[in-house]
């Protein structure tokens, strides 16, 4: 996929106002308008430059644009980065639909909401992207949440403002899941009803477990002795350690499945537990000899199965 400037599509700077945006968009449209313009690309033409428009003239998609865009060139080789839009407020629902614009566009902004029209209308729902720490999910949790809501100040430029709310983070809670906050999206027109805010759940990276689901992976290293003779030890879990037995003549790599002590919830998830065989670093002399004496007496190949 390929990156789209869509300032250089309009033919503006970086820095214009939301007027100058908008006058940069007629005069391209009214020359590149199919019904008034003989060039043979007028119409591809065209849509791109609605396409440029939608977003640079919308606070939140330019704000979104901007923070990911500025390190890319017209053309380049394109992917979004993972969690690029956290932290940012969008009109954004959880229930998206793609437009007829460009794939780039559908990549970033195929669920960004339209502003309904009507003397009554509910405001629209707004959703951010938040992480929070995989022990929340364990307890629950009453978290402090800070967001920046792009918006376009009274000279007409894109400017972001701060947004702190408190969170409640249920027990149990995973990962993509939506925390609906009632009446915290668009004010409503003509007295209409308040929009949602929709928090898109995402958990920080843990020194100790990978999620996935429910289920939690933990590589869990184990002393050779511990893995070939079998022996009983403790293993953390995010509720407290527990003993763990450790069959004999296990490898590494083998998962020990602990039931229950994944992410809470009906049913629990598991915890995985992979085994990783460490070795005793060879630092003394006696190492060394021991290592030796252990080569003699097992004439060990690990390559035999390679026939080698």
């Amino acid at each position: 996929m390929e990156f789209k400037d869509y300032y250089q599509i309009l033919g503006v700077d970086r820095s214009a106002t939301d007027e100058e945006i908008k006058k940069a968009y007629r005069k391209l449209a009214r020359k590149y308008h199919p019904d008034v313009s003989k060039a043979k690309d007028a119409e591809a033409r065209m849509q791109e430059i609605n396409e440029a428009y939608e977003v640079l003239r919308d606070p939140q998609k330019r704000a979104a644009y901007d923070r990911l865009g500025s390190g890319y060139r017209s053309g380049q080789e394109f992917r979004p980065p993972p969690d690029w839009d956290a932290g940012f407020e969008f009109s954004y629902g959880p229930f998206g639909r793609e437009s007829a614009f460009s794939d780039f566009f559908n990549t970033l902004f195929g669920g960004f909401g339209r502003r309904a029209s009507g003397f009554r209308t509910r405001g629209e729902d707004h959703h951010a992207k938040i992480f929070i720490d995989l022990e929340d999910a364990f307890r629950g949790a009453t978290r402090t949440v800070s967001l920046q809501v792009p918006q376009i100040d009274e000279r007409g430029r894109l400017m972001t403002r701060g947004r702190t709310l408190q969170v409640q983070i249920p027990k149990g809670i995973r990962e993509g899941q939506l925390i609906r906050l009632a009446g915290q999206g668009t004010a409503g027109l003509g007295g209409g009803p308040a929009g949602d805010l929709y928090l898109e759940v995402h958990f920080k990276p843990h020194p100790l477990y990978r999620v996935d689901g429910r289920d939690l992976y933990l590589t869990f290293p184990v002393a050779p002795w511990e893995a070939a003779l079998g022996a009983t030890v403790k293993a953390p879990t995010p509720a407290g350690a527990v003993e763990v037995r450790i069959p004999a003549g296990s490898q590494s790599g083998r998962k020990l499945r602990l039931r229950g002590k994944g992410i809470p919830a009906d049913p629990p998830g598991d915890l995985y537990l992979v085994l990783d065989i460490v070795l005793p670093p060879a630092e003394t002399e006696r190492a060394r000899e021991f290592y030796r004496n252990m080569a003699r007496e097992l004439a060990f190949n690990p390559r035999r199965a390679m026939g080698v």
